[in-house]
C-alpha cells in the first residue's frame, strides 16, 4: 500500500528519481515492473502502477463494450497510452517525453502515494487543483464521504 507525498525534481532527461522509501516495496511487489498511462479523471496527471495491479485494470477496461464512445476513450487514454517502465540503478524512472508533455510535467512534480499505484503531477498544477477542490468540498461531498470517520 503507498500512501505520502513527495515533492521531486525531474532531471533534464526526465526522469523521476523513486523515493527510497518505496523501491524495497516495488522490487518486492512486482519485480520493479511498472506501467505509466494518463490519469483516468484528471488531465494535469499520470498513473503508475505495479505490473500486477495494472494487469488487472487493463483487463477491467479493456473488457467494457468498445462500441460505446466513452468506453473507447478510457481505453485510449489508459491501455493505447500506456508504456512499461522500469527504475534503473539510481532508481530512476524516465516519464516519456509525450505523457510529460500532454500532462505538463516540467522540472518539479509531486509523486502521490494513492494506495495501489501513483499520481504524479506538476507541482504548480496539483496546488491549483487543491485549492479549488477546498473551495468546493462542502458542496461537492457524496453522501459516501459524509459517512466516512475522519
Amino acid at each position: 500500500m503507498f500512501f505520502g507525498e513527495t515533492a521531486i525534481n525531474l532531471d533534464a532527461k526526465g526522469r523521476l528519481a523513486v523515493p527510497v522509501r518505496y523501491r524495497e516495496a516495488l522490487v518486492a511487489e512486482c519485480d520493479n515492473r511498472l506501467v505509466l498511462t494518463y490519469s483516468a479523471f484528471d488531465s494535469g496527471a499520470l498513473w503508475l502502477y505495479p505490473e500486477k495491479v495494472w494487469q488487472h485494470v487493463r483487463d477491467e477496461v479493456m473488457a467494457l463494450p468498445n462500441f460505446n464512445a466513452s468506453h473507447r476513450s478510457l481505453q485510449r487514454r489508459l491501455v493505447g497510452s500506456a508504456t512499461a517502465v522500469e527504475p534503473d540503478g539510481s532508481g530512476r524512472i524516465l516519464l516519456p517525453p509525450s505523457l510529460r508533455q500532454v500532462t505538463g510535467l516540467e522540472k518539479r512534480v509531486v509523486l502521490l502515494g494513492m494506495g495501489n499505484r501513483f499520481e504524479i503531477w506538476n507541482e504548480n498544477t496539483l496546488n491549483q487543483k487543491r485549492a479549488e477542490e477546498e473551495a468546493h468540498l462542502q458542496e461537492r461531498a457524496s453522501e459516501e464521504m459524509s459517512r466516512l470517520v475522519l
